[in-house]
């Protein structure tokens, strides 16, 4: 079986992720936080524009991959975090409105290998031992919000899966009862 990228279900592992990112780079801490509070794919957070999340409450956008009209609140945490970012980013290069949210060093849009760069950068100086990729944000949205919630048919309509099982086994729930199970049974 392939390695398939993992949420990270250890809040103690987000809290210091977290905490990590702050200390290091304002840019990759608000990335982090946007994937795991909203969901959203690495494309359609780096596909961002300051117009869309300046001074918002929510966030409109059509998915890229699915070409899907999406709109969401924002939390009260990622606008924080928006507020902090946008003038601290202003500093290092002119803003414009239209502008890329996240640029990279030669203030061109980031893109998704420097963002994988960062996370699994971070997760093994850390000592987090999951497999990380882009994708583990969405995923650990994904798993937190099914834990606390436990409604697998909001979830799969966030996440724009087709079906409930794809969408436990997108999180990784169905690998954790089954390991469950296997744990908790004895003849």
């Amino acid at each position: 079986m392939k390695n398939l990228v993992e949420p990270i279900k250890n809040k103690k592992d987000i809290l210091s992720i977290e905490n990590y990112l702050k200390k290091r780079s304002i840019r990759d801490y608000l990335i982090f936080i946007f994937g795991i509070n909203t969901g959203l794919r690495i494309s359609d957070i780096l596909g961002l524009n300051v117009e869309d999340v300046e001074n918002k409450s929510y966030v409109e956008i059509k998915e890229k991959k699915t070409g899907k009209y999406k709109r969401f609140p924002l939390n009260n945490k990622l606008k924080k975090i928006i507020k902090e970012y946008i003038p601290e980013r202003s500093k290092s290069y002119s803003l414009t409105d239209e502008e890329p949210l996240f640029l990279g060093k030669k203030h061109y849009r980031l893109d998704r290998s420097q963002v994988y760069r960062f996370l699994n950068e971070t997760c093994s100086d850390l000592g987090i031992f999951v497999n990380v990729g882009t994708h583990t944000m969405r995923k650990t949205f994904g798993y937190h919000f099914y834990k606390k919630f436990n409604d697998i048919a909001l979830l799969q309509k966030i996440l724009n899966h087709s079906s409930p099982s794809i969408t436990l086994r997108y999180i990784g729930i169905e690998q954790d009862e089954i390991d469950f199970s296997y744990n908790n049974f004895e003849l």
